[in-house]
């Protein structure tokens, strides 16, 4: 099964006004993307679901290809796993196109980026 998924964990806080000029280092392309997964839980039945994605991005921050699913291990019932799936699809989907720097655009191009989205439910004792 091939699906666009990307995924994100980060312990970065991101503010709206952070987000309102252009990324213009690695660490600020981290931050976006990882405002992107934050929101992502899933339901309390697949605490401990994790995907990990292989993706590029295009000089102006949209995606470049298909993202490829290079691990995935997903819990509970098939419900609970496509809610799971759901929710970093369209936290992923506000994502793209991402506000870049030409700078940071030519600097990562075309270079893969693989990124991890976990539920960590079972960790906050939910």
């Amino acid at each position: 099964m091939r699906s666009p998924i990307l995924a994100l964990v980060l312990a970065v806080a991101t503010t709206p006004a952070a987000r309102a000029e252009p990324a213009s280092t690695l660490a600020g392309l981290w931050q976006a993307l990882g405002s992107c997964s934050q929101s992502v839980g899933g339901p309390a039945g697949s605490a401990g679901s994790e995907v990990t994605v292989l993706l590029s991005i295009r000089r102006d921050g949209s995606l470049q290809g298909q993202p490829r699913i290079t691990h995935a291990k997903l819990t509970g019932d098939d419900a609970a796993q496509k809610e799971f799936l759901a929710g970093v699809l369209g936290g992923i989907a506000r994502c793209f196109p991402l506000s870049i720097t030409d700078g940071l655009g030519g600097a990562v191009a075309g270079r893969p980026l693989r990124l991890r989205v976990m539920n960590r439910a079972r960790e906050r004792g939910a």
